[in-house]
């Protein structure tokens, strides 16, 4: 499933690819940051990022304050050996997925665990063997990954995770279905849990409001198109392809996940 953005290697692409690497990073995190759940208190100043399109020295300071998403991207980047953390290829594989993913070594990943994010600590030795089994079982550093095996949330708010909050907390994605004002209604297929086991339900219509802060601009939204999703917030318009891929790497954490439940 190789989702690798070609480029050549010359300066003027390597600047546009960590730009783009940036925003685009900017625009999966700002859901939960405008929630006040991961990062600095600055929605805003990341906000105004996203909508000039333009990045800088401040908003990647800003960005590697996200204390589980920014050490994510450090591990991916150095695994296959790659010197930005938000180069575009690196930020794409932790939020949607692509075959940087696959080139993770078990030992290593363990180690990121352990020493980068500390979860050991966070979630307790018991909860962490459980873990270790899942790295074996085939665990990939994806967002999906953490938010349906990590039980402790990791951000400001360490408590367990509900179901409506990992639904919230996962990268989804919907085809825009009607634009009504302020809102879009999506077909996407919603968490549930049946049986004492996860999966992915069915396609249902949700609305969602398409605020002032929406990571988007609301006029390039249209009928047909499909939109990655982020506690609640339409991060950017995505292919059906992209769609697929972060569908099976969310298939893949809740089969993880499962294991124990």
């Amino acid at each position: 499933m190789k989702q690798y953005i070609q480029y050549t290697k010359n300066e003027e692409n390597i600047s546009l690819l960590k730009q783009d690497g940036i925003i685009l990073c900017a625009k999966y995190a700002f859901g939960p940051n405008r929630l006040h759940y991961c990062g600095p208190d600055a929605n805003e100043e990341i906000l105004s990022y996203i909508k000039e399109g333009i990045s800088d020295p401040s908003i990647e300071t800003l960005l590697k304050q996200f204390q589980t998403m920014y050490p994510y991207l450090n591990y991916i980047a150095r695994a296959n050996k790659i010197s930005d953390p938000f180069d575009v290829r690196v930020v794409e594989a932790y939020w949607i997925g692509n075959n940087l993913l696959e080139k993770i070594d078990k030992q290593s990943f363990y180690r990121h665990l352990l020493e980068d994010q500390n979860i050991k600590n966070k979630v307790g030795s018991k909860s962490f063997e459980k873990i270790k089994e899942k790295i074996k079982n085939g665990a990939l550093p994806h967002h999906s990954f953490h938010v349906f095996n990590i039980w402790k949330r990791t951000g400001h708010l360490e408590e367990a995770h509900t179901l409506e909050s990992m639904n919230e907390c996962r990268i989804s994605s919907g085809k825009v279905e009607k634009i009504d004002g302020p809102f879009i209604t999506v077909a996407t297929k919603s968490l549930i849990f049946i049986k004492n086991k996860l999966k992915l339900g069915n396609i249902e219509k949700r609305k969602i409001a398409r605020s002032l802060e929406s990571s988007i601009e609301i006029d390039d939204v249209k009928i047909g198109d499909i939109v990655s999703i982020h506690w609640g917030v339409p991060c950017e318009v995505i292919s059906e392809k992209k769609a697929k891929t972060i569908e099976y790497y969310t298939l893949k954490s809740i089969a993880l996940a499962n294991e124990n439940i």
